[in-house]
């Protein structure tokens, strides 16, 4: 049986995580008004992933994989609906420790959002005020509502000082007048939400990203036909092997952005500054017009666990970074080249790098299509051979020549290696692990290898502890870009364990001892174990 006090004290807790619904989807909503400005979920999200350790950072990517964003968002969310709701039963006794509770959510959400490179004080002040205000308005009267409809022979035995009882109607008439409320409440606080995000999504770059119109280049077409030619062979038709290019929806998304910046290429600008003689800005259509270079090139991030996910190969077109730093003058003493967003997020590596050989890209498009919102647009930077988080800056905003000593990047400080150079790796695609084979029966053990920077030249597998077998190695896309590589083996009956090695053309094997991805990536073997 409910008793009126528990009964009260559920109401409460119904008004608080209503009324905090309707507070941050009011947020949204004027923050959807005044896009970029992020929402209070979203600003208060990526406070925690700026502030957060690197080890909570890397639990969050290894429980979580690509989802961890959309997990942080609603644990953000589902966090502040339980304080809510805890303010709701508070504010049963003592109003104003719900008003007192909702004002500390705004002052969070307001300097959130402050600091973030998309919001202003301003915006947040305006965000975090309205929130607060509408949570601390739908808090009073929905609690109001729980003393103005409790019946006199059923009084709870919590009560508002502020209020008297004004109604005899029947216990079940005052259960369907306050949740009544809470449900108009709640409606309220989605319909909000929904027209936040529309107002956001009105002011997407996606209309304008389809609109680019790329330069001809004629080594696209070598590179197509190349692409199309790898794909063909037997290596490349084995079932289960990841495709030689990863289609640009199916390639790997790892940053801190909560909210995707959603940039006007018209607007746009790239700035190159600091140590250099002649400081200046890009256009997009300057860019696009000379994105004279299309090329594949294998991307990873540091994060990336053997035999996991987090790497893909693309064919960028852009325009080479060095063309763009002799253009303005890299002054001597210019060691590291610093890289920002338009969202705050920065890195650096050094300048002899982007001078060595090696692929080094102002890229403006993926795949034969302007870069896809999440992964850059309109402009991002491909280094071939350096993790991502020293090196592949998305929606990019400046470059600033600077030294070695005066900068460290994002995730430099939070733990990880000044340094990002990527490991010579190799992956098993297929069979999966755990899975079974039928005995008897051919069977194809395959996967793919990348040493970007460097190219594969041998794939072993071992399967037992039989000797080591040469994988045949599918055509080759250059030394940037990974290799599909395949084993046939006839399985015999019983459990067993298949690794894989790579020697990259350096003559280097990667190192079979199992190393966590901090500070600078991932070693060993990757191994699996099926049944026949």
């Amino acid at each position: 049986m409910v008793t009126a006090r528990t009964s009260s004290i559920l109401k409460g807790a119904v008004a608080g995580v209503v009324a905090g619904a309707i507070a941050l989807a009011v947020g949204e909503l004027v923050a959807g008004i005044l896009a970029p400005t992020p929402g209070l979920v979203a600003a208060v999200g990526s406070r925690v992933i700026d502030l957060a350790p690197a080890s909570v950072n890397e639990f969050g990517k290894q429980v979580f994989g690509l989802k961890q964003k959309t997990a942080l968002t609603a644990g953000t969310a589902i966090i502040s609906l339980f304080i809510a709701a805890g303010l709701g039963i508070a504010s049963l006794r003592r109003p104003l420790i719900g008003a007192l509770g909702f004002a500390v959510f705004g002052l969070i959400g307001l300097s959130s959002i402050a600091v973030d490179s998309q919001g202003s004080p301003i915006a947040g002040a305006v965000v975090a005020g309205a929130a607060a205000v509408a949570g601390v308005a739908s808090l009073f009267f929905l609690t109001s509502q729980i003393f103005r409809t409790s019946p006199a022979t059923d009084q709870p035995p919590i009560t508002s000082p502020n209020t008297t009882i004004v109604s005899q109607s029947s216990p079940i008439s005052a259960r369907r007048g306050f949740l009544g409320w809470a449900l108009a409440g709640g409606a309220a606080a989605l319909f909000s939400n929904f027209v936040g995000q529309a107002f956001r999504n009105s002011t997407s770059a996606e209309g304008a990203r389809e609109s680019v119109t790329l330069a001809p280049v004629v080594e696209a077409d070598e590179v197509a036909a190349q692409v199309v030619s790898a794909a063909g062979t037997d290596v490349a038709a084995t079932p289960g092997i990841t495709p030689i290019v990863v289609p640009n929806k199916d390639f790997y998304r790892i940053d801190t952005a909560i909210i995707v910046p959603q940039v006007d290429p018209t607007k746009w600008k790239l700035e190159i500054k600091g140590m250099v003689d002649n400081p200046r800005t890009y256009t997009f259509e300057e860019l696009v017009q000379r994105a004279s270079v299309v090329t594949p090139v294998t991307l990873s991030c540091v994060s990336n666990e053997v035999g996991a996910g987090l790497v893909g190969n693309a064919v960028w077109q852009g325009v080479p970074l060095t063309e763009l730093l002799d253009e303005v003058g890299v002054q001597a003493g210019a060691t590291q080249i610093k890289s920002q967003s338009v969202d705050g997020w920065n890195c650096g590596f050094p300048t002899d790098l982007a001078y060595d050989g090696r692929t080094a890209l102002v890229a403006v498009a993926m795949n034969g299509e302007a870069l896809p919102i999440e992964h850059g647009f309109p402009v991002r930077l491909v280094v071939s051979g350096l993790y991502g988080y020293v090196s592949a800056t998305k929606w990019l905003s400046t470059i600033e020549l600077t030294t070695l000593e005066d900068f460290d990047g994002y995730w430099v400080p939070r733990g990880w290696s000044k340094y990002g150079p990527i490991k010579t790796q190799s992956r098993i695609d297929t069979p999966r692990s755990g899975g079974a084979v039928a005995v008897g029966t051919e069977t194809s053990i395959a996967g793919v290898a990348w040493a970007p920077n460097t190219g594969i030249e041998r794939v072993e597998v071992q399967i037992d502890d039989d000797p080591w077998l040469d994988a045949e190695l599918g055509e080759s896309l250059g030394i940037n870009a990974w290799s599909q590589w395949r084993v046939r083996w006839t399985p015999t009956p019983g459990e067993h364990v298949i690794r894989v090695r790579a020697t990259d053309a350096s003559g280097y094997t990667q190192d079979e001892t199992r190393r966590p991805v901090a500070p600078d990536g991932a070693t060993g073997w990757h191994t699996i174990r099926i049944s026949a």
